[in-house]
């Protein structure tokens, strides 16, 4: 019998003695791209850290998705560490959309490149974190033995790295092979001559059901929501365009900043409303869009996730384009999402609509029963048996706090977070919560994290946090954390920034509406220019919103 590989992929961990009484300035939490830079960062501060990953290398989200087609959806050059000039100059993408296996190296090139390795603990997984208020530092314990101490604890934990395995019946009954995109194994998998089965239609399924489509003998997909997905139209990266960028890669960054997901300023954003347009005009600027590729389609007019007319407008275009494209005008209406455009992370794909033309892929619509059963012979669903040979689950992520919880993280008192969290995640500026001193999360729910460009995001939170240690030392500050009144208001300004636009408008990973039992909480900012200036702001005015100790 077969049950996907939960927790993820590990190489046996190498022996080595624990940690044991072990004090550090820094404990830092995962080992990607937040958790290297974090390293980084501390160790120029002249502060004495230790990274704990649960992987055997670095790169986080990079190290485990390993899934076919797996690949990022903000372009190459934009996607990568802004810290090092000289790393920016001599870095050199292949492709407009790097792959995973090339980020990968990308990120195993920076922890070489700035040797990072010494300090980082592999194959080692954070089980609990305690503070002690009498000492004012955290105690961290792992599944090694490790238990050693830090004055602050830094979560790199990553937003889509917990992954979502939903408890279908007879999930480990079946006698095939079972896989999860999120825990890919590291050997390649061969899908030639089988019937294959993937569950789930976002992202990760967008990207790998075409390359598996090429292999197997016969693909059912089973969908509950259709998505939106934008052809990415990949290429070999113009050297043209990357001499420009290196060119002025400073004023490239900042631009960017300016860009409300911090990428894409390589393409000029209309200052217009598709509703003042004419159809011919909005036919243009769409089908522009739509030939530029990747995700500035839903910023073709600049009322699209603001106004639900603009948003139909748009749908109805993007509907347009899957029946043009999907020959079986059945599949065609099963594939035409019906929510509101961008509510969910929109796809960027290569071949994913046009794959459904192949004669040997069938589309099973699973909204009226879900998965009824996974069987020892396949999937059940839609009152009838599915039989397989590998079942695929691209079921997604516990989004932006799955990691952080499934640490038994306790603050004063004993407060659990899990507790603290009850009715959702309560944090300042995403990157602490009351009642937990010194403890920050980077990319945290409240801050613009998943709406951005990663990367800028995680750079510049580790910026503000070592500049906040640092700034902590010089004052002979011992603790810092949030406000319950400025985390109250910190909640209700991303609430209510959220709910002036179409996001909010369907059951997403960005309110947790995938996980069973999750609190529906709108978890991601909306707008990276204006976060960056609150966050300066709060620095300047000597952490306002937070309580110090000295």
């Amino acid at each position: 019998m077969s049950t996907p590989v939960l927790p993820k992929f590990t190489q046996p961990a190498s022996p080595r003695d624990p940690e044991v009484g072990a004090e550090f300035d820094v404990v830092i939490v995962g080992a990607g791209f937040a958790g290297m830079y974090m390293l980084h960062t501390a160790r120029k501060l002249g502060l004495r850290a230790r990274v704990f990953e649960a992987g055997d290398g670095v790169g986080g989200t990079w190290y485990w998705n390993r899934y076919p087609g797996a690949r990022c959806d903000v372009e190459s050059m934009e996607y990568s560490y802004q810290f090092s000039e000289d790393l920016q100059q001599q870095w050199h993408w292949s492709e407009r959309f790097a792959p995973q296996a090339e980020i990968l190296k990308y990120a195993n090139h920076v922890a070489d490149r700035f040797e990072l390795r010494s300090d980082i603990r592999f194959v080692t997984r954070v089980q609990s974190a305690q503070f002690d208020e009498r000492s004012s530092r955290w105690a961290v314990r792992t599944d090694r033995g490790d238990v050693v101490s830090g004055q602050y604890l830094v979560m790199a934990t990553g937003c889509l790295s917990s992954t979502n395995l939903p408890a279908f019946p007879g999930i480990g009954s079946f006698r095939g092979q079972s896989y999860h995109t999120g825990a890919w194994p590291h050997e390649p998998v061969d899908f030639s001559g089988k019937r294959v089965g993937v569950i789930g239609t976002g992202s990760s399924a967008v990207q790998s059901i075409p390359i598996i489509a090429k292999q197997a003998s016969e693909l059912v997909v089973f969908q509950r929501t259709a998505n939106y997905s934008v052809p990415a139209y990949n290429a070999a990266l113009d050297p043209k365009y990357e001499a420009e960028v290196k060119a002025d890669y400073q004023g490239f960054r900042a631009r960017n900043s300016q860009m409300m997901a911090a990428f894409g300023s390589r393409y000029q954003v209309p200052d217009r409303a598709s509703l003042s347009a004419t159809p011919e005009e909005r036919r243009a600027a769409f089908d522009e869009a739509w030939a530029r590729g990747g995700l500035g389609f839903q910023r073709a007019f600049n009322d699209i996730m603001l106004n639900s007319q603009a948003n139909e407008i748009a749908k109805e275009y993007m509907h347009e384009r899957i029946r043009s494209t999907v020959k079986d005008p059945a599949t065609a209406e099963l594939l035409c999402p019906t929510q509101v455009l961008g509510c969910k992370r929109m796809c960027v794909d290569t071949g994913y609509f046009e794959t459904f033309n192949l004669p040997h892929v069938k589309l099973v619509d699973i909204r009226p029963t879900g998965i009824e059963a996974i069987t020892p012979t396949g999937v059940r669903a839609v009152g009838r048996d599915f039989e397989l040979d590998v079942i695929v689950y691209a079921t997604g992520f516990d989004a932006m706090t799955g990691s952080l919880l499934k640490i038994d993280i306790r603050g004063r008192d004993g407060l659990a977070l899990k507790d603290a969290w009850s009715a959702g995640p309560r944090t300042y500026l995403g990157l602490n919560v009351a009642g937990f001193p010194n403890l920050f999360t980077i990319s945290g729910p409240g801050s613009p994290s998943v709406l951005t460009n990663m990367i800028v995001s995680i750079e510049q939170h580790v910026n503000w946090i070592g500049a906040c240690i640092d700034w902590m030392r010089a004052h002979k500050q011992r603790t810092i954390e949030a406000t319950p009144q400025a985390q109250d208001e910190w909640v209700g300004h991303v609430n209510a920034v959220a709910s002036g636009t179409l996001y909010p408008g369907c059951n997403s990973w960005y309110l947790g509406a995938n996980v069973p039992g999750k609190t529906r909480v709108f978890m991601p900012l909306l707008g990276f220019p204006p976060y960056v200036e609150r966050c300066n702001q709060v620095a300047a005015n000597g952490y306002e919103g937070f309580a110090l100790g000295a």
